[in-house]
């Protein structure tokens, strides 16, 4: 009787598939952990995300021992600090485990985007109040009030809606194409705040689509692995707080951006400049787009004439279009003016905002106007990030238009002297379809994200003023206290003594991840 051959032998000698080891080492442990630290989020949000004084949700027994007993905070706090920082985890967690950035690398990717980002839709919008913001702007359109001449406080019981305090006065700083979104909001939900929140997340939803879509079509354009580009951008933490429990119109901006640049990039020009063009329509940044946009259909070794003629071509369809949504909604290029909204000047950790603050305590000292000094620093950052700008436009090779597209935007970013996390988000999914590599440029990242989730966490809760008890505003301060010092131990504990995730941050690690296809 002859012996059987072993399953896992091949006549030709090579293992058999049962001994061919998987791309993703068991990814169910990180994907657990981050939907874990979702659901936490979700939790942590009925006790310090920021309600409308005007929501029915005040009145629910768990939300009011949630938001005016002390345990009910302390819980809240917990929770959201935690829950944000298990997502850092597990999202550095499911890089490590993949062996092989194939088709199950992109499957386990794919379901850390839902399995994250789907609880982030019902939270209560954490670490910015700006959705309510859009709440009233849109209400301003739909009672025919022009949101560029106008800020909120033109509305009756504005201060109902919960805005912040700076949206009074302040006019939008948004496209048209997202006046339209906010008013169609308004419009169906008869400013029901809930109900509003949830269709500008279906909004941010479509944007993170279009980046799941786009940026593994970009990568592989540039030669990138398009299965790490997706991992490294759109199951980012910072880009799922930012875009879905935050609420921000960024994702739909960025989103249209992608998938504009990628037209752009194959030859499907006027199609590019429409979607970036809608993209501009939704917040006006992304103009800067259109000169790099210009060179990519001038094409490989145009001449100066030619360039020029393309980036006016680029330029005439862009504007031509953009006037026309003006013209629709007969409030023209009013949002140039938008871009004044005040806000705050700088802050501490912008290198140039750093640079101002240092600059003015010192001047102070010796009595004279240190903050009018500061002011001339934060313009020469501004300065010098147009330069570098202009520097990306006119100098450079063909093959590295979308990088020269990103640096340029980065440095708009980071010579600002105010910078937010979303800020940061814009560009995470440009470096990863451009590549970044995994040495220097990958733990840049990681501590990128580490350090604007703690700070997120820390920046903007909602803290019941019956909380209060003899110094106003104490009970603020120890909220954020609290979360600045649970989250910040956490990532100390990722960063120094977390036996999986400490390599990623202090030696050149070699992690399973470090295979690519």
């Amino acid at each position: 009787m002859t012996a059987p051959v072993p399953a896992a032998s091949k006549d030709d000698g090579t293992p058999a598939a049962s001994e061919t080891p998987a791309e993703v080492d068991n990814p169910r442990s990180p994907l657990i952990a981050g939907f874990i630290g979702s659901m936490f989020l979700v939790i942590g949000s009925l006790g310090v995300g920021w309600l409308a004084p005007v929501s029915e949700l005040r009145r629910l027994p768990l939300f009011i021992w949630m938001r005016t007993e002390a345990a009910g905070v302390a819980l809240s706090i917990v929770l959201l600090s935690v829950g944000g920082m298990l997502l850092v985890r597990a999202w550095l967690r499911l890089g490590q485990r993949v062996r092989v950035w194939g088709q199950e690398a992109r499957k386990a990717t794919l379901q850390a985007i839902v399995a994250w980002g789907l609880p982030m839709m019902f939270t209560v919008p954490l670490f910015s109040r700006d959705v309510y913001a859009y709440i009233g702007q849109g209400r301003l359109m739909v009672e025919g009030i022009n949101p560029y001449e106008n800020g909120i406080s033109a509305l009756p019981n504005y201060f109902q809606l919960g805005a912040d305090k700076m949206w009074t006065e302040a006019p939008v700083p948004y496209g048209q194409l997202f006046l339209w979104i906010e008013q169609f909001v308004v419009w169906v939900t008869n400013v029901q705040p809930e109900a509003s929140i949830m269709l500008f997340r279906v909004a941010a939803a479509l944007g993170i689509v279009l980046c799941v879509i786009y940026v593994p079509k970009l990568a592989g354009l540039h030669g990138v692995n398009p299965h790490r580009a997706l991992w490294l951008s759109a199951a980012n933490p910072l880009f799922l707080t930012n875009f879905i429990a935050s609420v921000h119109n960024d994702a739909l901006m960025i989103g249209l951006a992608l998938a504009g640049l990628y037209y752009c990039a194959t030859r499907r020009v006027v199609l590019g400049i429409v979607l970036v063009t809608l993209s501009i329509s939704v917040k006006p940044i992304t103009v800067v787009f259109l000169p790099f946009i210009g060179l990519l259909w001038a094409g490989k070794g145009a001449s100066w004439p030619r360039k020029f003629l393309f980036w006016a071509l680029t330029a005439g369809l862009s504007l031509a279009l953009l006037y026309a949504l003006g013209a629709v909604n007969g409030f023209g290029f009013g949002w140039i003016k938008g871009l004044s909204a005040p806000g705050s000047v700088w802050i501490w950790y912008a290198p140039v905002g750093l640079l101002g603050l240092i600059v003015a305590s010192i001047v102070n000292v010796f009595g004279l106007d240190g903050w009018g000094l500061a002011k001339w620093v934060y313009d020469a950052g501004k300065v010098l990030a147009v330069g570098i700008v202009a520097w990306q436009v006119f100098r450079g090779s063909h093959d590295r238009v979308m990088r020269r597209l990103t640096l340029a935007f980065a440095a708009i970013v980071l010579l600002a002297p105010m910078i937010q996390s979303w800020y940061v988000v814009w560009l995470i999914p440009l470096f990863a379809v451009t590549g970044i590599r995994n040495d220097w440029q990958v733990k840049t990242l990681y501590f990128v994200v580490s350090f604007f989730m703690v700070y997120a966490i820390s920046d903007q809760l909602e803290v019941f003023p019956y909380l209060q008890s003899g110094d106003v505003g104490l009970a603020l301060v120890l909220a954020r206290n609290a979360a600045a010092i649970i989250a910040l131990l956490f990532a100390l504990y990722l960063i120094f003594l977390d036996p999986r995730t400490k390599h990623l941050f202090s030696r050149r690690d070699q992690p399973l991840s470090n295979t690519v296809i």
